[in-house]
């Protein structure tokens, strides 16, 4: 099993980078590593947050969790700071700004889907008690007349029918 140096996998991983966006499949063919070693390094350093696309794509097709990434890492940028990331990650700052719209949009609809689901909720959690409540009154009028009919059978076995006379 071969050992690589952590600078030899940087590099390796900027190739993979924008705005070069190697294929895994090219560096594999050029540099003799195969491609499981070379998307495990990726997965890796996907999960210490560096952005890397999925796959060969221009940036509009990235997955959202790579645009989210973008996001958060140009949050705290200035405007110089950000046209310069943008050009070594091959994007557009309009492209940045699209998508940290599209997150604050996102994040704003499930603040309201909640608020309206938690309403919804209130309100079939009363209809529910209101139907428990006339649920168990019916059954206790029910019990109640299923005792007066028992009762009726009983006198009526023990003292007879008076309803003849």
């Amino acid at each position: 099993m071969t050992k690589y140096s952590d600078d030899f996998k940087l590099e390796l991983l900027q190739r993979m980078m924008p705005p070069n966006a190697e294929s895994v499949l090219a560096i594999s063919n050029e540099t003799g590593i195969p491609e499981q070693t070379l998307y495990k390094w990726k997965r890796l350093a996907k999960a210490k947050g560096l952005v890397l696309p999925s796959q060969k794509t221009n940036s509009e097709k990235w997955n959202p969790q790579d645009k989210f990434s973008v996001v958060l890492e140009t949050a705290t940028l200035s405007e110089i700071e950000l046209s310069k990331y943008c050009r070594s990650k091959g994007l557009y700052v309009e492209q940045v700004r699209a998508w940290k719209d599209a997150c604050m949009q996102a994040n704003g609809g499930v603040a309201k889907q909640t608020s309206e689901l938690q309403t919804e909720l209130k309100s079939k959690n009363k209809a529910i008690k209101k139907l428990e409540k006339e649920l168990r009154r019916k059954e206790s009028a029910l019990a109640e007349t299923a005792a007066l009919l028992v009762l009726r059978k009983k006198a009526n076995a023990i003292w007879g029918d008076n309803e003849d006379d």
